[in-house]
Order: C-alpha cells, then structure tokens, then sequence
C-alpha cells in the first residue's frame, strides 16, 4: 500500500493490512518491502510496545538519531507532531492525526528532530507499537512538560493525566 505525507517534513503514513481470520483478525505492522524503511537494509534496533491509559497523554518527546516507525494494533492514539526543525520545510507546522483501529490503522514513520505526544482516545487502553531503526539511548532522546510553552498545541482538558514516554 502507498504511502502519504501527514504534514510535516519526512513524516509518513502507510496503511496496513487487516486480514479478517477466524478468532480475531491478522494485523500487518512491517515488511522489507515498505515504502516506510529505505533505512532498514542492515536491520532495525528495537521493536517495543507501551501502553496509553484514557486520559493519560506522553508528551513530549523528539529524538536526535532514532526514526520512530508506529503502528497501534488496539485501541486509538491521537498523535501529534510539531516540527521546529531549523531547515526544515515544514518548520513550525503542527500536525493531528489519529492511529488506530478500526479505521485508522496503518504504519506512522516520525521523523529525527521531530516532536511528538499522543494521547488514548475513547475509554479503552491503547497499545502501540514501535519499531526503531537504532537500539533505545537515553543520550540521544530530549522531553518537555506536557504543557511546554515552545510546543504551540494545548492538549484537551478531558485528558490532561500527565504520562511518561
């Protein structure tokens, strides 16, 4: 399946397969031939999954080296990136996008220098997914509060339980 720009610089969506199967659906996340992973020739560092409480939001959070690749097999995120990327072409844009099932699922590549946060939408836990393409380092990662004046996004009052990444 094709690939989309969600808005800002580098960021993109692939939708995924759902395979209906008796018991429960199968749900497609990577394959070496996505449009998502031209990096991935040599592997990838780390695959992980976190789950996001109703009302919890993880924000804020970019990384300097590490590509995040995220798919949320259950339950509905809203995402949001912010990009301050000084060369960037989308400098200063901000971008919402659900991810999630049923009728959002599909594969979010976030960018190096981008910020990001989400939040579980309805009363369900959401789980994502995220295949990096280096290993976890605490180094090369930066946060900010939820609520940092430098992120120009004001996070719903329904949801305002403050999560860690």
């Amino acid at each position: 399946m094709a690939a989309r720009d969600v808005g800002v610089a580098g960021a993109l969506f692939q939708p995924l397969k759902v395979i209906p199967a008796h018991g429960g659906p199968v749900l497609h996340m990577l394959r070496p031939d996505s449009p998502l992973l031209p990096d991935f020739h040599a592997g990838f560092g780390e695959i992980y999954f976190s789950e996001v409480l109703p009302g919890a939001i993880k924000a804020w959070k970019r990384h300097s080296r590490q590509t995040q690749h995220f798919a949320v097999p259950c339950g509905l995120l809203k995402i949001v990136l912010y990009d301050d990327r000084p060369a960037s072409i989308t400098q200063g844009r901000l971008c919402e996008l659900n991810l999630g099932r049923p009728d959002c699922y599909g594969l979010l590549r976030i960018p190096v220098g981008v910020w990001y946060g989400f939040t579980a939408l309805g009363k369900a836990p959401a789980l994502i997914c995220n295949c990096a393409d280096i290993p976890h380092d605490p180094a090369e990662s930066e946060r900010l509060p939820v609520d940092d004046p430098g992120i120009p996004y004001a996070w719903p009052q329904h949801v305002r339980n403050e999560g860690i990444l």
